[in-house]
């Protein structure tokens, strides 16, 4: 049986965790499809490394794929493996500032990795108002930690007066309230931030159109473990702690995943909708990805969509 190779962007983020899940809890197998799961940062060269057929299947960002697929020409999108854009904001807990005032981030350094979430923080500031170019905020490189990980860079970055806040997933602010140096200031995926933030992006399943064509049935046996695994995280997220266990040996991130899991599961479902992919296409636009909006068609491996809601 050939053995297909998975990555996702960020392996400690509760959105891409629905494709390691189903990777580790054996519903790729239950396909009949052979997966293996990459431990590496896919935000660093994951798309790079699907176009050029070191890996098979990502869980990333849904407008990674420009990367290294120009419009999305080589690639579609499988499956959402969790719906809108579920990037946080967490600022420092003596802050006294409103949750979801944007403006009142002015003068401040917000941390965040220079990989795909800078796009994202830096859209959204300027969709607030905000002069980026004369730095109303000044946006500065996460810094690195001793975890091979990046969950930890946000506590790091306000321990060490680095940021007065930080962007990412929610792993990180997690760990951040967690330790007790930040407080939770923008949750996009539940409506903060300018209108329609929440359809910048959203978690997707990304293989090429070569796959596809030669496997179809691979992509499809691809989808329903995604749909399956998604089904059985909202049934039961203690499933995570199963996971992460192995992910995160002896780590804070084992106890925090499951919670974070509970908490997103209502978001978790496979279904790509138009106004979705128009979103998308407004958000790749504003920040140079494409230069003109791409078809429904075009973005999303229409073929499958009857799996999405098996």
């Amino acid at each position: 049986m050939p053995i297909y190779r998975l990555m996702v962007a960020d392996v400690d983020s509760p959105s891409y965790f629905v494709a390691t899940a189903a990777v580790k809890l054996g519903f790729f197998k239950q396909q009949g499809v052979n997966v293996e799961f990459v431990p590496e940062y896919g935000a660093k060269h994951g798309p790079e490394q699907l176009r050029d057929g070191v890996i098979h299947f990502f869980g990333g960002p849904a407008f990674a794929a420009t990367r290294a697929f120009p419009a999305w020409n080589g690639a579609k999108l499988l499956c959402a493996l969790s719906q809108n854009s579920y990037w946080f904001m967490g600022v420092r807990k003596d802050l006294d500032i409103p949750r979801g005032d944007i403006k009142a981030l002015k003068g401040l350094r917000i941390s965040s990795s220079f990989a795909f979430p800078r796009t994202a923080l830096r859209h959204m500031l300027v969709e607030a108002g905000l002069d980026m170019d004369h730095e109303d905020v000044r946006i500065v490189e996460s810094l690195p930690t001793a975890s091979e990980w990046h969950s930890r860079d946000g506590v790091s970055a306000i321990q060490q007066n680095h940021a007065d806040g930080f962007w990412g997933n929610g792993m990180r602010l997690a760990l951040a309230e967690k330790a007790g140096v930040a407080k939770l200031h923008l949750d996009l995926r539940r409506g903060d931030g300018p209108p329609d933030a929440h359809r910048y992006n959203f978690a997707a399943l990304t293989v090429t159109d070569a796959l596809i064509e030669k496997e179809p049935e691979v992509a499809a046996a691809a989808v329903r473990a995604i749909v399956a695994t998604q089904k059985a995280l909202q049934v039961d997220p203690s499933l995570a702690k199963k996971v992460c266990d192995e992910l995160f040996p002896g780590e804070e991130e084992a106890e925090v995943m499951p919670i974070l899991i509970s908490r997103d599961a209502p978001f978790y479902d496979a279904t790509i909708s138009p106004d979705v992919v128009d979103g998308l296409n407004k958000f790749a636009m504003a920040n140079g990805l494409i230069d003109k909006p791409v078809a429904f068609e075009d973005i999303i491996a229409e073929r499958f969509s009857h799996l999405w809601k098996s």
